[in-house]
């Protein structure tokens, strides 16, 4: 039982991180960006498509939450089978939230709420609306939109939320020219864009840098074992030699997510203040407790010599 009010606590958490990641987002378009007329990407620049488009054709605007949300409600359909059951409910939330949260915030601002600064306006706007995204994709939900396509080619390759972001919502920017005819907002469309992809991909992938660790002590089987116990990380342990005294000595090698490395040195200094330690930013560090390495194979040539199989089964250049 305890462990189950564990699980209902952590999920209820995660939906109220959700929303207010959401709420950051709506916030940031209604109040910033959406009063300047600039397009955004994602669900909502397709719902001011629709909106300018249906107002310039038939005197009325269809508004941006509900084309928000029926183009979500399509897209998780699509995307079922690919995310798994988790990310489609989490993300039928977030649909919902951000549509009600971007219908009640768009009629309160009618105008920005910096006059005659569109530059000012699209930064914060696309800065807050990074945040949210990031926000809600670190506890695994989203906007919807653009965001369902990132999460479907994250789940399949090593390309970032942030860049997938960024080529899907490319067409939708630049159709902004179509329609408005002024290069001056697409080009704050773009502005909006990367903004936006960069800051997402800032939360984001902050939980996900990587550091190796290279420490030199005699009191290396202690700083070991309190590694292995405390912060819950493995140490290999190599064989070495001091070339200036031609002692034999231990090199711990130890990986760890950035935001461990205070504690990975808190551990090593409150055993041996004298230990040399070396800390590198790594690339990336994939297998078990990191991320995963996801690469598209070719399938094997059954046609083929048994012993020649080797050959056919490789990484796709």
């Amino acid at each position: 039982m305890h462990l189950d009010k564990t699980k209902i606590w952590l999920s209820a958490k995660d939906y109220i991180l959700i929303s207010l990641g959401i709420a950051l987002y709506a916030f940031g378009f209604s109040a910033f960006i959406n009063p300047e007329e600039v397009m955004m990407g994602g669900m909502a620049g397709f719902g001011q498509l629709v909106y300018y488009i249906t107002l310039k054709l038939f005197g009325f605007g269809i508004p941006i939450a509900v084309t928000m949300y029926v183009g979500n409600l399509i897209l998780l359909a699509c995307a079922l089978k690919t995310v798994g059951r988790t990310f489609v409910v989490r993300t039928i939330f977030g649909a919902t939230v951000i549509s009600l949260f971007i219908g009640i915030m768009q009629p309160f601002f009618p105008e920005p709420i910096i006059q005659q600064q569109t530059f000012m306006n699209i930064v914060i706007g696309a800065i807050l609306c990074g945040i949210g995204i990031g926000f809600a994709f670190v506890h695994n939900g989203s906007t919807g939109g653009t965001d369902i396509v990132a999460a479907i080619v994250s789940k399949k390759t090593n390309v970032s939320v942030g860049r997938t972001m960024q080529m899907c919502d490319f067409c939708i920017v630049g159709s902004s020219f179509l329609l408005f005819g002024e290069i001056d907002k697409v080009v704050f469309g773009f502005v909006v864009l990367f903004i936006v992809s960069f800051v997402a991909d800032q939360m984001i992938t902050t939980n996900r840098q990587a550091v190796q660790f290279t420490i030199f002590s005699s009191k290396w089987e202690e700083i070991a074992t309190a590694v292995n116990n405390l912060a819950h990380r493995g140490v290999t342990i190599i064989d070495g030699m001091g070339w200036y005294t031609k002692h034999p000595v231990k090199i711990m090698l130890i990986m760890c997510r950035k935001i461990e490395s205070v504690t990975i040195f808190r551990i090593i200094k409150s055993i041996d203040n004298d230990a040399f330690i070396t800390q590198a930013n790594v690339n990336g560090v994939y297998g078990r407790g990191f991320d995963e390495l996801k690469l598209k194979m070719k399938p094997p040539k059954h046609d083929e010599d048994p012993e020649n199989s080797k050959t056919t089964t490789g990484i796709v250049p």
